[in-house]
């Protein structure tokens, strides 16, 4: 993840630079990795439920690399095109997930879950900073080499550091399961999260196709672009933290979450009048990393809130699913807007997209807190009808998936959930 944010805030500065470059194609060039990301996320996934997950992820690492070398050494930006949708193909984040599903316990999953989608916002923070730096040292072409080699490191890190699972075996925590797929794409709840995950990174790549020229324009060297983003970035992770204390530890995280999306589309609103003010547009970029660090922080908390039990690992494709294709839509939107009408224009088309993911997530219900539990039982002992008419009936018990032919029922219970009250024959699964 790191290698493909560092192009976020550079390629479009250096675009000029490769023959046939127009703003729609550097908008392409930007969100195009999305397109091959969204297309594999959940197939690749899949596979490596047959094939295993190393395989898939090194493999994946591997069509990384290429695509990294292929934009590395291109002259034209339609190389570029075809070595960042390469490097997209490499769609390794829901085997990835498979893999932490396969080597934890269910009690531990939620908060490996959680230090994974920490690891990526500090990524995105750091590539923000680096990406223009090794840009002005080395090139864009230096900067795509760049991506290989860490790309490299993640091949050794697979093979060397990451535990092999001793068993794989079949958990509805970590396959798509047709009949969970359906049941994800069916949930409303979960489908506003993901709109807002598309509409969230649709929006961040439009704006990044004119940011930076819009930077460049009022004065700032592009080599010193990183001085801009290393304080803007600490800030808004700072201002960031409060939020988010208050949305979980007082119970409203529904109303920080719609302030967040309200307060972006504000943000980008203003930013079609006053972008072109030095000053104003650095606020403008602070206020909306500050909205941007809530909804990233928030959406996978809130997925994991909302699934069904069981069905965490078919979610989270779907989630990844939508959020590079928005990736790729706002990519590729983004430089029509900037091509025929401005830099307003991109602003003011992401204003409508946060306008219309506000009233979609109007609707929003958090759920209360829980913790997922796993029931094994003996062959023959109960049936899928009989396990869920008992279990819905015991205080606490919020919402139950059973896999009858695997002998496993995945819970969600509250906190006045007692597992001594299970009935018999039914066991706590590790």
């Amino acid at each position: 993840m790191l290698g493909l944010f560092m192009l976020l805030p550079v390629l479009s500065l250096y675009a000029a630079e490769y023959e046939f470059s127009t703003p729609v194609l550097v908008g392409l060039a930007l969100g195009v990795y999305g397109l091959g990301q969204a297309a594999l996320q959940v197939p690749l996934g899949m596979l490596s439920d047959r094939i295993g997950r190393k395989p898939v992820i090194i493999s994946g690492l591997l069509l990384f690399i290429a695509g990294g070398l292929i934009a590395a050494g291109a002259d034209t930006i339609f190389g570029v095109i075809v070595g960042r949708l390469l490097q997209g193909t490499g769609a390794i984040a829901s085997t990835l997930t498979a893999l932490l599903a396969d080597l934890t316990r269910e009690q531990h999953r939620t908060k490996a879950m959680a230090a994974i989608g920490m690891s990526i916002g500090v990524s995105f923070g750091v590539a923000m900073v680096l990406g223009p730096l090794i840009a002005s040292w080395f090139g864009v072409s230096g900067l795509f080499f760049s991506t290989s080699i860490l790309a490299g490191l993640g091949i050794l890190i697979t093979l060397f550091l990451v535990p092999t699972p001793d068993v794989q075996g079949v958990d509805a925590n970590n396959q798509s399961l047709g009949g969970l797929l359906g049941r994800c794409l069916r949930d409303s709840n979960l489908m506003r999260l993901n709109i807002g995950i598309f509409s969230l990174h649709a929006i961040l790549m439009a704006i990044f196709v004119a940011v930076p020229g819009m930077f460049e324009e009022q004065g700032l060297p592009r080599d010193d672009h990183w001085q801009v983003y290393l304080p803007v970035m600490v800030v808004a992770f700072i201002a960031m933290v409060p939020l988010i204390i208050v949305a979980e530890t007082r119970n409203k995280m529904r109303e920080v979450f719609l302030f967040g999306i309200a307060s972006m589309m504000l943000v980008l609103a203003v930013a079609v009048y006053l972008g072109q003010l030095f000053i104003p547009l650095i606020i403008i970029v602070t206020l909306f990393f500050v909205a941007f660090n809530l909804m990233e922080a928030s959406l996978p908390s809130l997925v994991s809130k909302t699934v069904y039990p069981g069905g965490k690992g078919t979610a989270m494709g779907v989630y990844s699913t939508f959020q590079f294709f928005g990736a790729f839509c706002g990519g590729a939107i983004g430089g029509g807007l900037l091509g025929r009408w401005g830099s307003g224009a991109v602003f003011a088309g992401a204003a409508v997209l946060a306008g219309a993911w506000l009233v979609v997530a109007w609707g929003m219900i958090v759920p209360p807190k829980s913790e997922s539990l796993i029931v094994n039982w003996q062959f023959g002992t109960w049936d899928a009808a009989g396990i869920r008419r008992e279990f819905l009936a015991m205080p606490g018990a919020l919402d139950i998936t059973v896999l009858e032919s695997e002998r496993i029922a995945y819970l969600r219970v509250g906190s006045d959930f007692d597992p001594e009250n299970l009935p018999e024959g039914l066991r706590l699964g590790s």
